[in-house]
């Protein structure tokens, strides 16, 4: 049996680290924090069994290692990108298209997107789940919604609100963040750290996601208490899916930024449809 490839994201980071020479300087670049960079190259470091990077006190340079790899990534990403340019999405009449992190098309806007065609039948609506900064630009979306820091994410974005982070369980789960296993989205600035400094101490985390929409997913099957961005809760507590297992709330470093075509009718409909399904502060 052929052994399986690291993921794609891994080589992304390499990729941008390599070229930048630096971690936080490639986090910006794709969207991540210097600390999910750094982890996801290690990651790839470990499963190639070779180190990428020397680690200096004020930056990088590549191994022999690096170098030699380097080259043959950047082509395979050369090539990837270059393949999907060759798909057209047919009849563009009526096309809204909405580039979106895949925590807010699956919490915010796919439970909601049926009550948007019945006030607006005359839209289609292709919608792109999106997280590197290049499949945004790729996308040439009328809508984007982002997350990341305000820096990351560019001008011209809009801040959605509430953005704190908030405990949620399931209905059925009894006990609290004490005694419960804690779910944390990985890849954030903001998490179950911030919770212990500010609200109460509580153990490490058990159970780790790559989202907050994910963590929503696990919290919803009984697996413990995620810590996730209350502009994705909504939906998730009006239908009893999930409740709050703790009144507190923390300070997010990241959130979800949104920016429209405001020429297109089409966008601005759909601003302001989305900013009416978000929860109240």
């Amino acid at each position: 049996m052929k052994k399986s490839l690291p993921p794609l994201t891994w080589f992304r980071a390499f990729e941008a680290a390599a070229r930048h020479l630096s971690f936080t300087a490639a986090g910006e670049e794709i969207g991540l924090t210097q600390s999910a960079v750094s982890q996801q190259v290690k990651s790839l470091e470990t499963r190639l069994r070779a180190a990428l990077f020397t680690r200096h006190a004020r930056g990088l340079s590549l191994t022999d290692e690096g170098r030699k790899l380097l080259p043959q990534v950047g082509a395979a990403l050369g090539v990837l990108s270059a393949a999907t340019d060759t798909f057209d999405t047919g009849p563009s009449e009526n096309l809204l298209t909405i580039a979106s992190s895949v925590s807010v098309a699956q919490w915010i806007i796919a439970p909601n997107l049926a009550e948007f065609r019945k006030r607006h039948p005359n839209i289609r609506v292709r919608l792109l789940s999106a997280v590197w900064p290049d499949e945004f630009s790729s996308a040439r979306a009328d809508v984007e919604i982002r997350f990341g820091s305000e820096k990351q994410v560019g001008r011209n974005a809009r801040l959605l609100t509430p953005n704190r982070l908030t405990a949620l369980k399931s209905p059925g789960l009894e006990g609290g963040v004490s005694d419960l296993p804690l779910i944390e989205a990985v890849g954030t600035s903001s998490g179950w750290k911030e919770w212990s400094a500010k609200v109460e101490p509580v153990p490490e985390p058990q159970i780790f996601a790559d989202s907050y929409g994910v963590a929503l997913h696990f919290a919803a099957h009984g697996n413990g208490i995620a810590l996730v961005s209350e502009l994705l809760i909504k939906h998730a507590i009006n239908s009893g899916v999930l409740e709050r297992a703790h009144p507190a709330t923390v300070e997010s470093n990241e959130g979800y930024y949104l920016s429209s075509n405001e020429e297109n009718e089409f966008a601005r409909q759909f601003q302001g449809w989305l900013l009416e399904q978000l929860p109240q502060q």
